[in-house]
């Protein structure tokens, strides 16, 4: 065993008794480390590292290669297992079709239409991380190989732009870069919540190697209509999102798998998929489907006195996150409005997410309506 292996198995051991939450720690044994051949147990050191460098992590790893969450399972089940809540042997299935979901769940039109539970049109935002089977994940990636990632992309991105249901243009952070935007055009996109903001000053993402290499390899795709937009780069080689004020659930939720669909038909850039786990990505909160949707709406009642405690107790039953409107840890706005999203990722299909979301703004509305 080399020292660096000791040192961790040491440092896995304190944390387990000292920060009981933290999965990385908890699923780190002498006994699996062990197991592990030589070049295994460097690429697990890696994957570890920054739960261990961090005790007040919750997940604590990150995959750095596709290929990770199944040669490393028997770690990676426990910690999927403690995060999300299932068996140890659960198996993930992809499913964006909504005729697949049981009868009752879908009003009889097949569209999830806000309007119908006597709500306006609302902020909706769908988005999925994805990464492409021919690189490493970001965790392990040289600087080369994020500008070859970038470029790559930059192909596909000509083809959204030259096609009129998505038009508009790539913003890249890569110094020479052709489409390299200024520092002050940079922070305006990050005002807007266009482009994402400095990774190098994570503490997490840098541990686990994901912000190495800043600015290198970063940039953002945005459509004409700025309601669909690809970040590269980031936590995962891509998140894609589609959002959109209006009623109708389905409307970003159809964007985007079309824009998927036509990223993952072309020549070179294939998805990384797990027979076992579903869509590949750096952070195990995000594998399966990789999916985040949710809705920006005003449930002022349930947050008077600006506190999102009651609207945090009806939520979690129904599987919903309660955040502010700028994401985690930022404040409610002062009308009430909250980001509502479905919590699960994992062994939960698209179709079933989206479905999700609009039960729980149901229930959620009534709440706030009695």
């Amino acid at each position: 065993m080399t020292r660096s292996g000791e040192k961790q198995i040491q440092q896995a051991e304190a944390i387990r008794k000292s920060h009981p939450h933290n999965l990385c720690a908890q699923a780190f044994t002498a006994d699996y480390y062990n197991s592990l051949d030589d070049k295994q147990q460097r690429a697990f050191l890696k994957i570890t590292k920054s739960g261990l460098e961090n005790p007040d992590s919750t997940m604590g790893c990150y995959a750095m290669n596709p290929s990770d969450y199944d040669e490393f399972k028997p770690f990676f089940s426990k910690v999927l297992a403690g995060y999300h809540g299932v068996a140890e042997d659960a198996k993930h299935v992809n499913d964006w079709s909504i005729e697949s979901l049981p009868s009752g769940t879908v009003p009889e039109d097949g569209k999830f239409n806000l309007l119908a539970l006597g709500l306006p049109p609302l902020s909706m935002r769908v988005r999925v991380g994805r990464n492409l089977v021919d690189f490493p994940l970001p965790g392990a990636m040289f600087q080369h190989q994020r500008v070859a990632m970038e470029k790559k992309m930059c192909a596909a991105f000509d083809i959204l732009i030259e096609n009129p249901d998505f038009g508009g243009q790539y913003y890249s952070l890569t110094p020479g870069h052709p489409a390299k935007i200024s520092d002050a055009k940079y922070a305006e996109l990050v005002r807007e919540h266009i482009m994402f903001k400095d990774m190098s000053a994570d503490s997490f993402l840098l541990q686990a190697g994901i912000a190495s290499d800043w600015p290198h390899g970063r940039g953002c795709y945005v459509s004409g209509d700025k309601g669909f937009i690809i970040w590269v780069g980031e936590e995962d080689h891509l998140r894609i999102m589609a959002m959109k004020k209006g009623a109708v659930l389905n409307d970003v939720f159809d964007r985007l798998k079309a824009a998927l669909d036509i990223i993952n038909g072309m020549e070179g850039l294939t998805f990384a998929k797990s027979d076992d786990y579903g869509m590949v990505t750096s952070c195990p909160t995000n594998l399966g489907t990789g999916m985040r949707a949710s809705v920006l709406m005003q449930i002022p009642k349930l947050t008077m006195g600006g506190s999102d405690k009651k609207a945090k107790a009806i939520c979690k039953p129904l599987g919903l996150s309660v955040r502010g409107m700028g994401g985690e840890h930022t404040p409610i706005g002062r009308d009430g409005t909250c980001d509502i999203s479905p919590s699960a990722r994992f062994c939960i299909s698209e179709a079933q997410i989206v479905a999700a979301l609009y039960e729980g703004i149901k229930q959620l509305k009534a709440a706030e309506d009695k």
